[in-house]
């Protein structure tokens, strides 16, 4: 079943192309029934308009992350960019393997989101922490207060936005492994060992998550704008956002992991970047010494691919 939705999905993605139009055409019109603006679902876009191919940049970024390397900022770092308008598309070092650590609440997002499909007041399902729950803050870390019981739906925005440890456990609790595996399975993607140090994950395998939510094409159009609205709301601003001009939209998740009696760290910051015309998704995974080193990596990572793409497309006045 789910290797059929899969062929399904990837012939639809194929058959519905959106084209390219030119720097002063009017944009495609989208359907949105009532949807905010962060998803573009491929079935509702008028295919008539002639689009611009984005020239191909892979040679500045991968010219960026050697620098990196060499002056010693990073000792590995990973770049997938692609172009939502179905333009190009280039990976980095795009088969490194690290470790997803908090990035792994976008999946778990999804299946929650796609269990309430099924069941619209799973979302107002109240949780309570129990002690054994609870899950130590890092310093200045924002978490909700274990004290109180929450909805399913507040849990889930406090996951994302503010990355609350506390409340994926009971995020996690609620919706049951058998649906984390299917969003994995459903997708082709190899399901981590998310309860172990040897945690895996490359920059392509998890864009795709965010292409994804992007189309609406696994969850709905509204669950898939709420996911969105989520990713959109983190309270993380030195990574991506930081690369970007601040009334640009970035719907994204960060996550950071480090080994005990081990120095070397991992920094990631994946996401879609609204600039208008042209979307992109975004995804810098890192390794190194320093944390606030790493976070300057992915800033200048993210600042060199936005302005190689603003300097190509200008949005219109």
């Amino acid at each position: 079943m789910r290797t059929c939705f899969l062929a399904a999905l990837l012939a639809l993605a194929s058959a519905c192309v959106e084209p390219r139009r030119s720097a002063d055409e009017t944009p495609p019109t989208v359907r949105r029934a009532g949807v905010r603006g962060l998803i573009n679902p491929i079935l509702d876009v008028e295919p008539t308009i002639e689009f611009r191919e984005l020239r191909p940049f892979k040679h500045k970024v991968e010219k960026f992350v050697e620098d990196v390397k060499r002056s010693g900022r990073a000792t590995h770092v990973s770049v997938y960019f692609r172009d939502l308008n179905n333009g190009p598309l280039f990976g980095i070092d795009e088969k490194e393997k690290f470790s997803p650590a908090s990035l792994l609440k976008v999946p778990l997002l999804m299946a929650a989101l796609r269990r309430a499909g099924r069941d619209p007041s799973l979302l107002e399902l109240r949780l309570r922490y129990q002690p054994e729950d609870i899950v130590e803050a890092t310093a200045g870390e924002k978490t909700l207060d274990t004290s109180r019981d929450y909805s399913l739906d507040e849990l889930l925005r406090a996951m994302i936005a503010d990355s609350d440890n506390n409340a994926a456990v009971l995020v996690r609790r609620a919706v049951g492994p058998a649906e984390m595996d299917a969003v994995y399975e459903d997708l082709g993607i190899v399901i981590p060992k998310v309860r172990g140090p040897g945690d895996s994950m490359t920059v392509r395998e998890y864009a795709t998550f965010f292409r994804i939510l992007y189309n609406a094409a696994y969850l709905d159009k509204d669950r898939s704008q709420k996911a969105l609205d989520y990713l959109a709301a983190s309270e993380f601003k030195a990574g991506i956002v930081a690369g970007v001009p601040p009334d640009v939209t970035v719907a994204h998740k960060y996550g950071e992991r480090s080994f005990p009696g081990s120095p070397v760290r991992q920094l990631h910051d994946c996401g879609i970047v609204y600039f208008r015309p042209e979307p992109y998704v975004l995804c810098v995974m890192t390794r190194g010494a320093d944390n606030g080193e790493l976070t300057k990596v992915i800033r200048d990572a993210s600042r060199l691919v936005y302005t190689e793409v603003s300097s190509q497309f200008k949005p219109a006045p």
